[in-house]
């Protein structure tokens, strides 16, 4: 049963005391009855159940909702699935906010990981004191998607294109979180999303194809750990389709996800994933029927019709009405629900175990020490000088770019209690100011009919901007940033706000580019003429409900600027009232050193609901730090952004190069530590960073197998190497050699610094019958090291973690044979080797006159994964005439006689087995004649030839449209 796993009991507490406690806690009008529910001495299945049994069938249907309404009559206050904490608590007010997901993966470092889990844990119990709107201790964090593409436009908020690496940080992270007591939990963690979404465009009609090795190997991979651990409650359902099955009704949420652990887990909906089943996935007719579906999948939670619980509530009455659930499903859903709950301490005195954390910790002391920790531990140096670390003698300093002096929150984060800018913590380190320049052109626009400048407000809310000046006062001038694509954003000279739509006017009213639709992106479009038309670019614009006009240009009498036709538009002639790169030069000459912070604007350069198209820098960045580098040799450049990046000249000219995640409140200290040599950079990259957007296949081309993507697979050369990262110091290995439970390896510090190397250990199986990865990391280690000093690094690998996913047998196999077992610095700088003669299984030839099912081909040629049925199961589908299954090495013996398959679709098709190849010997010919619809399968069987025989490879050849599920060849 689950739930009875690891139980950790609490002291007996007295009736007369549970008593006191809950009369200080619980509404007075409530019943103060001390029921079973309430005793913390009980196991929690028995709690579950006690209180289960006492809630009416209205109140169960009640709790399905986010929203959870109070329930006076037995004292329960009312409960809210979904407080974000992915680096922080967001969206609550001003918190700890740590560096990305993505920097604080960069650390490498588990153990920092859980301090940083336990320490937003701890916030998230400091705002339940105050229970804020959006107030929940069911954490949605951390995201487990794999960053297979880094085009992602939430790069940011996951941790690594390797399932290994994800699965020990999403465990540490979540272990923080839990407070590593799954019966006492400090918050709920939820892992998000599953599964294999690592897209946004056109994210909730597209199916993410996963064969079975795919599947198991890489995306599944990445959520166990957290959950097989405990070190996370459940998961949280993803947008997309995945086999052609919405993730909402994915059947693994109970088949897969569930037999990970023995305690209940309480799985989530993401926001209005539910509706989307009825439209425009389009996969159910009524809201009753995908609500059922999702229940019965293993859904527990709905996240719906925002603070509106009645939609659901309705469904789900409705359902039970016409006989698609039963009051059980219901039962099994709360009971999942309230397990956690349970845990969580709400029905305990004082709120249980973590009850008495309270306000004080959120933005401590020791939270900020951390976060200036983490952000400087997950800094990576990319391209080292002899100047670094920088001397802090050498005081006459300037700090340039469109970031040096400002720091920037992306979707996900929390408020900023305070920033420390680069600039600023370069000169808290010096004690001495430092010049700035953002490096960016400063411009007037005038409108060439009338003569007249856009003008914006000089207060602190700003003003809608009109025509209204014939000079080019400072109300009239805007900072214009460029961040690649076309895309600026104007930030008024007048007051410092960034200039934004806000459905009616254009305004100087915001401190950055935010909201859901970022409404701040604008394009300067260049006529033939030289004049510039103003277009606005909000995300809104590129909705399918979007039919208002892009254009700029003056609407009424006094000059205020609104949407209007092209051909209305104003035409401006574009001041240029100071050059951004002239004034950064200016900033730099003679300087010491002039550090340069270039990188992204995160709500801009890839976030939720938008990928990026390139990886490239803004061309303004580039020639930025080409300018500053050709006045003053002596530059550091740090990419500050969520993501690989191509670089382009900068990798090639600049001596120095550090890159950083938006690294939170104290991102300017962090990285003045690491210049200034007070931490040795240790920071690795948990990407593959490519040369070239040309080196990735279509960003939906989810079988990274085939496609050969991420460094497990990918045979160009990087840029740089997943695992990647410099130091100020050199560190020697000594021989790998196994020892019980891994290997070992001795690591010398042969610097002049004390350091940080971060071990890693890769396997590579030399021969198999399936296409192997080129290197696969088994284990890591960070290791601190003073000058001289060595120490024998140990990493834990065993026989079983070299197996893959067999689909001739649906089941994890090792192979015997020699393995590379590999120990260095990056996945391409391997110091040491040595091999590993397994004793495992050899597979055997296929097997085809068992029942096969399609999906586990070994290569294909036009296919896709779709659903076999709305419940369950997978099938192939043709997706044009001549698509091709392989099913290597068969063994057909003296000879098979007949071919039979389940097949499916709305026209008449056909299916050929071919021996050898896709065109090769043609042993049979099935033909199938169309079904009343795509989930309507019949049995079809045709006799095949003589030469059916002996030990080849297999070819099913399909007709476009025909979807078959399973197949024998007898």
């Amino acid at each position: 049963m689950r739930g009875t796993r690891r139980r950790h009991r609490t002291t007996l507490v007295m009736a007369f005391t549970l008593i006191a406690a809950l009369g200080a806690t619980v509404p007075a009008a409530a019943d103060t009855t001390p029921y079973p529910f309430r005793d913390p001495t009980l196991p929690v299945t028995n709690r579950v159940d006690d209180l289960l049994g006492r809630l009416t069938l209205d109140e169960k249907i009640s709790l399905l909702h986010q929203y959870e309404p109070a329930i006076p009559r037995l004292g329960i206050q009312s409960f809210r699935t979904g407080t974000e904490a992915l680096h922080g608590v967001a969206w609550l007010g001003k918190a700890t906010v740590f560096p990305q997901a993505i920097g604080l993966a960069s650390t490498w470092d588990p153990a920092l990981m859980e301090q940083v889990g336990s320490a937003v844990g701890d916030e998230a119990r400091g705002f339940q004191q105050q229970r804020p709107d959006g107030w929940g201790l069911n954490l949605w964090a951390p995201v487990v998607n794999l960053l297979r593409d880094p085009r992602w436009g939430r790069n940011e908020e996951g941790y690594s294109e390797d399932p290994e690496l994800t699965g020990a940080l999403s465990t540490a992270y979540g272990e923080g979180l839990t407070g590593g007591d799954p019966d006492h939990l400090k918050t709920a963690p939820t892992l998000k999303h599953y599964l294999a979404y690592n897209n946004e465009v056109d994210r909730a009609t597209t199916s993410s194809d996963l064969r079975p090795r795919v599947e198991k190997e890489y995306d599944e991979a990445a959520f166990k750990p957290a959950i097989e651990a405990d070190a996370a409650t459940g998961v949280m359902t993803s947008y997309n389709l995945v086999n052609g099955r919405p993730a909402t009704v994915n059947p693994d949420l109970n088949d897969v996800v569930r037999t990970w652990t023995d305690q209940n887990l309480l799985n989530v909906t993401d926001a209005f994933a539910p509706g989307n089943l009825v439209s425009p996935q389009q996969y159910y007719p009524t809201i009753a029927e995908g609500d059922a579906a999702a229940l019965k999948a293993g859904v527990d939670s709905f996240t719906d019709n925002s603070a509106d619980p009645g939609p659901t509530s309705t469904a789900i009455n409705s359902a039970l009405q016409q006989g698609l659930l039963k009051v059980s499903d219901i039962d099994k859903a709360v009971s999942d629900i309230l397990s956690v709950r349970v845990r969580l301490g709400e029905f305990d005195p004082g709120g249980g175990k973590y009850g008495s954390i309270d306000a004080s910790v959120i933005d401590s002391p020791a939270h900020r020490q951390l976060a200036r920790k983490a952000a400087a531990e997950g800094t990576v140096l990319l391209k080292k000088s002899a100047s670094l670390p920088l001397k802090a003698t050498q005081k006459n300093v300037a700090v340039v770019g469109p970031l040096a002096d400002t720091l920037y929150t992306d979707w996900y984060s929390g408020t900023l209690p305070y920033a420390v800018t680069p600039a600023q913590g370069i000169a808290a380190k010096l004690k001495t100011p430092v010049a700035t320049s953002e490096g960016v052109d400063r411009i007037a626009l005038r409108d060439t009919t009338t003569g007249k400048y856009v003008t914006a407000g000089t207060g602190d809310t700003g003003a809608p901007l009109q025509e209204t000046t014939n000079t080019p006062t400072i109300s009239a001038q805007f900072d214009a940033f460029d961040w690649g694509s076309g895309i600026v954003t104007l930030r008024s000279a007048a007051n410092g706000k960034y200039v934004g739509y806000n459905w009616s006017n254009f305004v100087n009213d915001q401190t950055q580019p935010n909201g859901w639709y970022v409404q701040q992106q604008f394009k300067l479009e260049q006529q033939d003429d030289g004049t510039y038309l103003l277009k606005y670019a909000g995300y809104e614009t590129s909705e399918s409900w979007w039919s208002n006009p892009v254009y700029l240009g003056p609407t009424d009498a006094n000059g205020t600027l609104g949407l209007v036709p092209k051909d209305q538009a104003a035409h401006y002639a574009k001041d240029v009232v100071r050059d951004g790169i002239d004034d950064a030069v200016t900033a730099v000459k003679g300087k010491d050193t002039a550090v340069v912070v270039i990188g992204s604007m995160p709500s801009i350069n890839g976030r939720e609901a938008h990928d990026r198209t390139d990886l490239s820098l803004a061309p303004s960045q580039e020639a930025l730090v080409k300018a500053v580098h050709q006045a003053n040799p002596k530059t550091v450049v740090i990419v500050e952004n969520s993501y690989p990046t191509t670089l382009g000249a900068v990798q090639q000219e600049v001596p120095a190069l550090l890159w950083t995640s938006h690294a939170g409140q104290e991102t300017g200290n962090a990285l003045a530590d690491v210049l200034y040599g007070d931490v040795n950079p240790s920071g690795r990259l948990t990407q593959t960073w490519y040369q070239s957007s040309s080196d990735l296949p279509s960003i939906l081309d989810y079988d990274i197998i085939k496609s050969d993507r991420t460094y497990q697979y990918f045979q160009g050369t990087p840029l740089y190497p997943f695992g990647y990262g410099l130091s100020y110091t050199t560190f020697r290995y000594g021989t790998l050699k196994p020892v019980a439970g891994g290997y070992e390896v001795p690591v010398t510090n042969t610097g002049t610094r004390a350091g940080d190397e971060v071990v890693q250990l890769y396997t590579h199986q030399r021969t198999s019958r399936d296409k192997e990865p080129l290197k696969q990391l088994k284990a890591f280690q960070r290791v601190s090291l003073k000058p001289g000093e060595t120490k024998t690094v140990h990493l834990k690998i065993q026989q079983k973690d070299l197996a893959h996913w067999d689909v001739t047998r649906s089941k994890w196999v090792v192979e015997s044979g020699t393995y590379d077992v590999m120990a260095g610095a990056s996945s391409a700088d391997i110091r040491t080797r040595t091999t590993w003669q397994v004793h495992g299984e050899t597979i055997p030839p296929r097997n085809l006159s068992r029942t096969t099912r399609a999906e586990n081909f070994d290569d294909y040629s036009a296919v896709h994964l779709v659903d076999e049925s709305k419940a369950s199961g997978t099938a192939v589908g043709a997706a044009a005439d001549g698509a091709w299954l392989k099913f290597a090495d068969t063994q057909l013996g003296a000879g098979a006689r007949t071919f039979t398959a389940r097949v499916a679709g709305t026209a008449a098709g056909a299916i050929e087995v071919r021996l050898g190849s896709p065109t090769g010997r043609l042993a049979g010919t099935v033909h199938t004649a169309a079904t009343s619809s795509s989930y309507d399968y019949e049995t079809v069987t045709a006799d095949l030839s003589g030469a059916a025989k002996g030990r080849t490879d297999v070819y099913l050849v399909l007709t476009n449209g025909l979807r078959m599920s399973t197949f024998s060849v007898q």
